[in-house]
């Protein structure tokens, strides 16, 4: 009589969350994409959402939304999809080494923070290509650069200045990650936990309302972070070869002094509005694909949307 055997894994059930996670990041990216165009705008100075809105469909058309949107789709690609993947393997390995038992907060929390900031590494490049090139037609004529898509501008930047600029800004695109994770871990349970138990709504219901709260939470923790990241990446040297910051710390004190806190809550209301409506895609996006995303430990009755919240953003 031979030994049984034991079934075989297999890659696909390993890669299926990393793959489930960068499609759903891809389709809320082609949702919000006009939401995020705007907000950069804003934040570089080109008036209010309204005013941003006007003047771009009437200079440059509809298609102007929608520039970037190759390495908008790229960052998801990369970002999303390490880090609901990491998320996943990260949860996995914390109730591994907790013998089975549900991982209190603070691990969940630590887990969400590593998850988004190794997704940020990851997704960096294609961060800076998405900025450049939705900043691209503020710049005057002469200092454009003209990038077609994301794999061009990735091929300029390091023809241009090198690989390492690749990472330009991802000190605070990192920072950024792990503020909003953390925002939206604060309070998309409590969240949950209103609209499901205490008011007795359905599932889709939940997940708009506690997304649009958790989205609000979000924006608070990762804006000033997020306005540091768009000025970075998007700064270009003057004609003596000097950029107008040394780094992110540089940036955020002449922030400070010339404009004072507020003034990296530019664009506020917008940057809620692009967060929510990214959270609600993704969320709906991956009830299809929930036995691959779950946290695999006991959870109570909506803790399938709370495993998988926490490191989207």
């Amino acid at each position: 009589m031979g030994e049984e055997k034991k079934p075989s894994i297999g890659v696909w059930p390993t890669v299926k969350p990393f793959v489930n996670g960068g499609a759903s990041g891809m389709l809320a990216t082609c949702v919000i994409q006009p939401i995020d165009m705007i907000k950069v705008r804003i934040q570089l100075g080109q008036g209010s959402a309204a005013s941003v809105t006007k003047n771009m469909l009437a200079n440059e058309g509809v298609g102007a939304f929608y520039k970037g949107l190759s390495a908008g789709l790229l960052r998801q690609a990369t970002y999303t999809t390490a880090r609901l993947g990491s998320f996943k393997m990260l949860t996995a390995k914390a109730i591994e080494a907790n013998d089975g038992k549900p991982l209190p907060l603070y691990q969940k929390a630590l887990c969400g923070l590593t998850a988004g900031a190794i997704g940020a590494s990851v997704g960096s490049p294609a961060d800076l290509a998405l900025i450049r090139m939705q900043a691209d037609a503020t710049l005057p004529l002469a200092q454009r650069r003209h990038y077609t898509n994301a794999f061009h501008a990735l091929s300029r930047i390091v023809a241009d200045e090198g690989v390492l600029a690749l990472w330009k800004g991802a000190g605070p695109t990192v920072v950024r990650a792990m503020a909003l994770n953390m925002g939206m871990l604060a309070s998309y349970d409590q969240s949950v936990e209103f609209f499901k138990d205490s008011l007795g709504c359905g599932e889709l219901t939940t997940v708009l309302g506690a997304s649009s709260i958790s989205g609000f939470f979000a924006a608070a923790c990762s804006l000033p972070f997020d306005y540091v990241k768009t000025q970075i990446q998007k700064m270009q040297p003057d004609a003596q070869g000097k950029y107008p910051y040394t780094g992110s710390l540089d940036c955020a004190m002449k922030t400070l002094k010339s404009g004072g806190p507020f003034k990296f809550y530019t664009g506020f209301p917008v940057y809620c509005v692009r967060i929510a409506p990214h959270v609600m895609v993704i969320s709906l996006s991956l009830s299809h694909f929930q036995h691959d995303l779950d946290i695999p430990q006991p959870a109570p009755e909506g803790g399938e949307i709370r495993g998988v919240i926490v490191v989207i953003g």
